[in-house]
């Protein structure tokens, strides 16, 4: 059955959707069959993906708020193996019209449960929010993996998320694990990077992830030509970051880390 993964973080630019998009191409090449969800209504990583959004028959807001199933909006991308559940801005409509639905944090679980065996994984690519759209994909995740940026305005609200995983865990999906922390926008030259770096992982030790995404032209180029990294320029830095970081993920799969606990202090606060 296919292990899902929300790539949340609620603060905006922590390259969390070049983390879903770029992991979802990297884990393709690896020969798993992988859908990316994008719950964000930016609909990046649609466009990322070369989808045009303009056009879309049907996307994630019909499959959450009208009950389409799943297989009727999944778009095949250039990529084989890597399929899309598409947005667009539609979906800013799901956070109101979904506040008085029945089963409103469970139907991201209930629409994906009929595709398990369809694939390996499936990623989900959050919003930049702890919002009800948020709040479906933890609750429909298996785990989480969260796509910080090396500077302490992206720490800061670690804590935040950190409480919402645990209560979701507690009270909507006892299954919730926190897989790991991935360093993004990581500058070796730059002293605030490696004092982030040090405090993150004297905090949180093996939960992070021992690849670290670099800073990348090519990376931030590569969603304006509508292809992941790997399609745009497979000898770029950025490139090799995520083909390793997909390999860090399937090595660590089916394992599950332990969520910290509500109670516990991040970067003293």
């Amino acid at each position: 059955m296919a292990r899902t993964i929300a790539i949340a973080n609620q603060k905006g630019g922590v390259g969390k959707t070049t983390t879903a998009v770029n992991l979802a191409a990297s884990l393709a090449v690896a020969e798993q069959r992988v859908l990316l969800v994008d719950l964000d209504p930016q609909g990046n990583a649609t466009s990322a993906y070369g989808v045009d959004k303009a056009q879309l028959p049907a996307h994630a807001y019909h499959v959450l708020v009208d009950g389409l199933p799943a297989t009727d909006a999944i778009v095949q991308t250039e990529l084989e193996g890597c399929d899309i559940l598409p947005t667009n801005t539609d979906l800013v409509g799901a956070e109101l019209e979904l506040v008085t639905g029945i089963g409103r944090e469970t139907r991201l679980r209930d629409a994906l449960a009929p595709l398990a065996d369809d694939y390996d994984l499936i990623l989900l690519d959050c919003p930049p929010s702890l919002g009800l759209l948020t709040l479906n994909g933890l609750t429909a995740a298996d785990g989480v993996l969260i796509p910080l940026q090396c500077e302490y305005y992206a720490m800061e609200g670690m804590s935040h998320l950190l409480r919402t995983i645990d209560l979701v865990k507690a009270r909507l999906n006892p299954g919730l694990s926190l897989d790991g922390i991935v360093l993004t926008m990581y500058d070796k030259r730059n002293r605030l990077t490696y004092q982030v770096e040090t405090e993150v992982v004297n905090h949180f030790g093996p939960l992070v992830w021992p690849t670290r995404i670099p800073r990348n032209v090519r990376l931030s180029e590569s969603p304006s030509f509508g292809k992941p990294a790997l399609l745009y320029d497979v000898a770029a830095p950025g490139t090799a970051a995520y083909l390793a970081l997909a390999d860090d993920l399937l090595a660590r799969q089916p394992q599950a880390s332990v969520s910290p606990s509500p109670s516990q202090e991040v970067f003293g606060q």
